[in-house]
C-alpha cells in the first residue's frame, strides 16, 4: 500500500520583505547626528547604566550616609578606610559604619576642602586638609588638629616627592622633605622646601594640583603646568597647554596613570606624556557648556563621573567607552574607599552609590532611540512588527510610545506594562499607526529596575520615491 503524498506548499516571499533587525549591543549615549550613529546608540539617556553591558539597565542608586548643614564642602578618606567631610555648618565629621563623629568645629561655612595622606616624620599616616582660610590640619586617627608650620591659607593640598604641595595665590609651596610641618627650610639641600611663583598669560591663580601622575600637575582656569625635577635644585616647571584649564580642583579624577580633568571647551584626558585630549568625550560634546565652577569629577574605579550644572552627571564606562547621563542630587564632590564611592552634595547630604534604589524611591529612567530608517532615508517602508525584550522589578513600570521625527517632543504613547513579580519577557509595540512612515524613534521611561536585552524592528522596502 503506497502512503498519500501531498505536495507542500511553496510561497513565494514577499518582496522587499526583510529579515527582523534585532539589536543586543547597546553603546549608550551620542549627540552626534541622530541619522548618521549607528542603531546601538541612544540620542538620549537618563539614569541608564551600561553595567550589564552589552544589556542597558537603570543605573544604581543610593542611600543617605547623613545630612549636615546644607552643603558638603569637601571628602577625604584616611588610609583608604575612613570617611571625613566638612560641611557648611563649620564642622569636620568621620563616619566610621553608620555613625558620625564631630572632630572639629568653627570652621569656615564656605571655603571649599581638599584632602591628602601623608606619613613623613609625623609617625603614622595623617589626613591632611586645607581650604585657604582655616589653619591646614590633620588627622592621626583619633583626632583632629592644626598642622604647624603650615601656611594658613594654603589650598588643594596634594603629596608629591615625598612633600606636601599647596598652592598660594599663583604660588607654588611644599615642606621639606618628608617634614609636614616644616614649610621654611631653604638651607640649600635636597631636603629643602620649594616656593616658585607660576605665573600665567591670562593673569590667573593656580585653581588645582595633583600629585597622582609621575609628575606635579598644576592647574589654572585656562592653562596647565607641570612640575618635573625630584628635589629642589632640579625642580623646573613648563606650560603644557595655554588653551585650556581646570574647571575647579574637584573637577578632577586620577585613574590608572591618567587624570580626566573638566573645562568648558570639554572633558578631557592627561597622562603627562603628551597634551590634554578630548577625544574620549567627544560623543557628548553638547554638554561641554554646562560645566562650570562648581562641577565636579569621581571614580570608582570602574566608572568616571562628571558632574556639571542642576545635578547632571555624564558617566563614562571605562570598560567599554560608552557614556551615559545620571541624575542626582548635584553633587560637590566625591570619594571612594574601595569600589564604593560616596559624593556629598549641595544640599548636605553624603550619599553612598549603590542598591536600586535612591533612598527608598523608585528611579524614574528614559530611553531615546535613534529615527529608525532604511538604508536610504528616502527608501520608503511598511513597519510589520516591532518588540523590546526587558526584565523588570516588581512594582516597575514600563511606558513606550513612538515618533515620526527625527528629534523633538512629539510623541505618541502606544504601550504601558506594569510588572506585578520580577519578569523577563517580550512586549509588543504596537506600530499601527506609523506602519508607513520613513522614520519612527522609539522612547521607553518608567520607573524602577529595568535591563533591557533587545529592541527588534521587521520592516518590508517600498519603492523608492
Amino acid at each position: 500500500m503506497r502512503p498519500v503524498q501531498y505536495k507542500s506548499t511553496q510561497s513565494q516571499p514577499i518582496e522587499g520583505m526583510m529579515q527582523p533587525i534585532p539589536i543586543r549591543e547597546f553603546r549608550g549615549l551620542n549627540t552626534y547626528d541622530p541619522y548618521s550613529i549607528e542603531d546601538s546608540y541612544f540620542t538620549e539617556l537618563q539614569n541608564m547604566s551600561t553595567d550589564d553591558y552589552p544589556a542597558l539597565s537603570t543605573r544604581p542608586g543610593y542611600t543617605i550616609q547623613g545630612t549636615f548643614g546644607s552643603r558638603v564642602l569637601g571628602m577625604g578618606v584616611w588610609k583608604g578606610r575612613e570617611l571625613h567631610a566638612v560641611f557648611n555648618d563649620g564642622t569636620w565629621r568621620r563616619l566610621i559604619g553608620n555613625a558620625w563623629t564631630t572632630l572639629a568645629s568653627g570652621l569656615s561655612t564656605s571655603a571649599e576642602w581638599s584632602f591628602t595622606n601623608f606619613d613623613g616624620n609625623l609617625g603614622d599616616v595623617n589626613l591632611i586638609g586645607c581650604n585657604g582660610v582655616d589653619s591646614m590640619r590633620r588627622y592621626n586617627g583619633s583626632s583632629v588638629s592644626v598642622l604647624s608650620g603650615a601656611p594658613s591659607n594654603g589650598k588643594y593640598i596634594t603629596t608629591y616627592q615625598n612633600r606636601l604641595w599647596c598652592a598660594v595665590g599663583n604660588e607654588l609651596w611644599s615642606s621639606a622633605l618628608d617634614q609636614p610641618q616644616n614649610w621654611n627650610q631653604f638651607a640649600g639641600n635636597q631636603q629643602d622646601s620649594y616656593r616658585k611663583t607660576i605665573e600665567s598669560s591670562h593673569g590667573e591663580d593656580i585653581n588645582m594640583l595633583s600629585g597622582s601622575l609621575y609628575r606635579l600637575t598644576i592647574g589654572m582656569p585656562s592653562s596647565i603646568h607641570l612640575l618635573m625635577g625630584g628635589q629642589p635644585s632640579d625642580f623646573n616647571s613648563r606650560v603644557v597647554t595655554d588653551d585650556e584649564g581646570v574647571a575647579n580642583n574637584n573637577a578632577v579624577t586620577a585613574r590608572e596613570g591618567a587624570l580626566r580633568f573638566m573645562h568648558k571647551s570639554g572633558i578631557y584626558e592627561y597622562s603627562a606624556a603628551a597634551l590634554p585630549d578630548k577625544g574620549f568625550s567627544e560623543l557628548i560634546r553638547t554638554f561641554y557648556s554646562n560645566v562650570s565652577s562648581a562641577s565636579a569629577a569621581g571614580s570608582d574605579g570602574l566608572r568616571l563621573l562628571f558632574s556639571t550644572q542642576g545635578g547632571e552627571t555624564l558617566v563614562y564606562d571605562q570598560r567599554i567607552g560608552t557614556w551615559t547621563r545620571w541624575l542626582l542630587p548635584t553633587p560637590t564632590c566625591y570619594a571612594a574607599i574601595g569600589q564604593d564611592l560616596y559624593f556629598g552634595t549641595a544640599s548636605g547630604q553624603v550619599l553612598k552609590l549603590g542598591g536600586t534604589l535612591d533612598s527608598s524611591n523608585h528611579i524614574a529612567w528614559k530611553a531615546v532611540t535613534k529615527p529608525f530608517t532604511n538604508g536610504s532615508i528616502a527608501q520608503r517602508q511598511r513597519w510589520l512588527k516591532m518588540w523590546v525584550v526587558v526584565e523588570m522589578g516588581v512594582g516597575s513600570v514600563l511606558n513606550i510610545s513612538l515618533s515620526n521625527q527625527k528629534s523633538g517632543e512629539s510623541w505618541d504613547s502606544v504601550s504601558t506594562f506594569t510588572a506585578s513579580s520580577t519578569v523577563s519577557q517580550r512586549i509588543i509595540i504596537p506600530v499601527r499607526k506609523f506602519a508607513l512612515e520613513n522614520t519612527v524613534r522609539i522612547k521607553l521611561e518608567g520607573m524602577g529596575f529595568v535591563r533591557l536585552h533587545e529592541i527588534t524592528r521587521q520592516v518590508r522596502q517600498l519603492p523608492l520615491y
